[in-house]
């Protein structure tokens, strides 16, 4: 079976002087690959009623592929941090699953990164295999997609000062 296998690599930070440079090692993709069929997320919740109340749970199929996920993939020494890039293929044994990467998105929450609000993009393939359905992906870190807004210059009063709606700016 593969194990989850990381790829650090070397982020070189140029200083204002050319030649003077800092290296600093920073893991910035992880690679992954998970033998088994992935449950759908969609499709993988069954009503059980627990002590008199009504609860959704995950099926067998998902729990199941949970199971097989942790076995195979232990937490990486480190998690990306920032945003990051998943692109990803699931090969199925039958033409008859959809396409769902929700249930894989969860399970690697605390492997690859800490938190799945972290996928800023997703590239989804599907794939046919018969004999050996798996995943395979690769989670990249990427740029800041929206960096935190600046808050606007306060006027000497405290306020920021606003023009009505229309108003052109005057000329000083």
């Amino acid at each position: 079976m593969f194990v989850c296998d990381d790829h650090a690599s070397y982020l070189v930070v140029l200083d204002a002087n050319i030649y003077d440079t800092t290296i600093k090692n920073k893991m910035q993709a992880i690679s992954v690959k998970i033998f088994g069929e992935p449950a759908s997320k969609a499709n993988s919740r069954r009503l059980v009623a627990y002590g008199g109340v009504s609860r959704l749970i995950k099926s067998a199929k998902a729990l199941s592929y949970s199971e097989m996920f942790k076995q195979q993939c232990k937490t990486q020494h480190e998690l990306l941090t920032g945003d990051v890039r998943v692109t990803m293929k699931i090969y199925y044994a039958s033409r008859r699953p959809d396409l769902d990467e929700s249930l894989i998105l969860d399970l690697l929450q605390g492997v690859a990164y800490a938190n799945d609000r972290q996928v800023k993009e997703k590239h989804i393939y599907w794939g046919l295999d018969k004999e050996h359905p798996r995943m395979e992906a690769l989670i990249e870190t990427i740029d800041e997609i929206a960096p935190l807004k600046k808050k606007p210059p306060v006027s000497a009063g405290g306020l920021k000062a606003k023009r009505p709606f229309g108003e052109a700016k005057s000329a000083p």
